[in-house]
C-alpha cells in the first residue's frame, strides 16, 4: 500500500518551522537573561537623570567633513606602524559596502595619506608589525552566468615601505596570502 507522499512532507516542513521558531524564541529568551552575542550590544538598566537637561547646538558642518565622519563605520589602529585602518558605509551592504582604507599621519603637516583597500563586506585584523597589516577579507561575489550573489572569505597581506623621518609610505601593496 503507497501513500501520499504530500502530508508527509508537509508534517516535516511544519516540524522544522516549529522548531526554528523554538530556537529563535530561545535565543531572545538567552539574550534578555544576560548572555549577549557578537550581534547584540549588552543591556544595563536605563539611567536616571540626576539633573537639568542641556541642549545639545546643532553642529555646522560649513566644509562637508561632518558629513564625512559620519560615514566612517569602523576604525582600526594597526600596532607599530602609527596607521590604521577604517571603513565608510556606502552602497549595498548586501553585495560589499564597507569602503575600507588605510591611511597613515604625516609629520610634521599633520595631514593623514589614505590608500583605499577596496569595497568590502567585512575583516578581521590577524596581525600587524610595521610596514604590514595580515587582513582576513570578507566580500561578496558575483556568479556572472547565473547572477547569483555569493561570498568568500580570502587572506591578504597589505605592506608598505615606512616613510623617511616620519613621512607616510609613498604606496602600499595588498598579495594574496594563505
Amino acid at each position: 500500500m503507497s501513500r501520499p507522499v504530500a502530508p508527509v512532507v508537509g508534517l516535516f516542513a511544519l516540524a522544522l518551522s516549529v522548531g526554528a521558531c523554538q530556537a529563535a524564541s530561545e535565543g531572545a529568551a538567552n539574550s534578555t537573561s544576560g548572555e549577549t552575542s557578537a550581534a547584540t550590544a549588552p543591556q544595563n538598566a536605563p539611567l536616571t537623570a540626576s539633573g537639568a537637561a542641556e541642549p545639545v547646538p546643532l553642529a555646522v558642518d560649513s566644509d562637508g567633513s561632518l558629513i564625512s565622519a559620519a560615514s566612517v563605520v569602523r576604525i582600526d589602529w594597526v600596532a607599530e606602524s602609527g596607521a590604521k585602518l577604517f571603513g565608510t558605509a556606502g552602497g549595498d551592504p548586501a553585495a560589499n559596502g564597507l569602503y575600507t582604507y588605510i591611511a597613515f599621519f604625516t609629520e610634521p603637516g599633520g595631514e593623514w595619506v589614505i590608500y583605499e583597500l577596496g569595497n568590502i563586506i567585512d575583516y578581521t585584523v590577524l596581525s600587524s608589525s610595521v610596514g604590514r597589516v595580515d587582513l582576513d577579507i570578507h566580500e561578496s561575489t558575483l556568479n556572472e552566468a547565473t547572477g547569483e550573489l555569493g561570498s568568500r572569505h580570502r587572506k591578504v597581506i597589505v605592506s608598505w615601505t615606512p616613510g623617511v623621518d616620519g613621512g607616510p609610505p609613498t604606496g602600499v601593496a595588498v598579495t594574496p596570502a594563505e
